[in-house]
């Protein structure tokens, strides 16, 4: 009955960890990568839409990206949205398409974004915990309505424990592979 009840937390966890890795997409580690948009909405026709729903997105080289609107009308409010958000690009407009050009990040700039991705792997590290403790209230609830056993709480909270280290391991995992990234050069 309990492995059952593991599953809703298992997943939960797993979520956060996408979350987290979702985070680090989003970062930019010098080269043009088109995740780097998936936060950024931009105000079409009163609506939030994300840039990828209203245009198409392409890297001619690695330092750049080409967003083509299918719609002409959208361009002024695709360039006000990147110049609002914290990409820190300027957007050129040549009228059909807007071009982003990424610089080559500066060693302080790499040291900046590593902070960034740190403090997203503890938020992530954060949520799992918290998870950990709803579960383990959840299992104290059924102890104390007679559901489960002492010892199946005993057992509950080892492999909450487990599960919980193992998703931190994986946040660090993926937290060492984002770092490593950024600071090659």
């Amino acid at each position: 009955m309990l492995k059952d009840e593991y599953k809703v937390y298992e997943t939960k966890m797993g979520k956060s960890i996408d979350s987290v890795a979702a985070d680090f997409a989003s970062v930019r580690a010098g080269r043009a990568n088109a995740a780097v948009l998936d936060r950024i909405t931009v105000d079409y026709y009163g609506s939030p839409m994300l840039i990828q729903q209203i245009a198409a997105v392409s890297s001619p080289d690695p330092r750049s990206l080409v967003i083509a609107p299918w719609d002409g009308s959208a361009l002024k409010s695709i360039e006000k949205a990147i110049q609002n958000s914290d990409l820190g690009i300027n957007p050129q407009n040549d009228g059909k398409s807007i071009r982003l050009n990424f610089p080559q990040l500066t060693e302080e700039r790499r040291r900046e974004l590593v902070k960034q991705i740190r403090k997203y792997a503890e938020s992530g590290k954060v949520a799992i915990r918290n998870i950990r403790r709803d579960a383990i209230e959840h299992f104290k609830k059924l102890e104390k309505t007679s559901e489960i056993t002492e010892d199946e709480m005993k057992q509950a909270e080892k492999d909450l424990q487990k599960l919980t280290d193992d998703s931190c391991k994986k946040l660090d995992e993926l937290l060492a592979k984002k770092e490593k990234e950024l600071m090659a050069v």
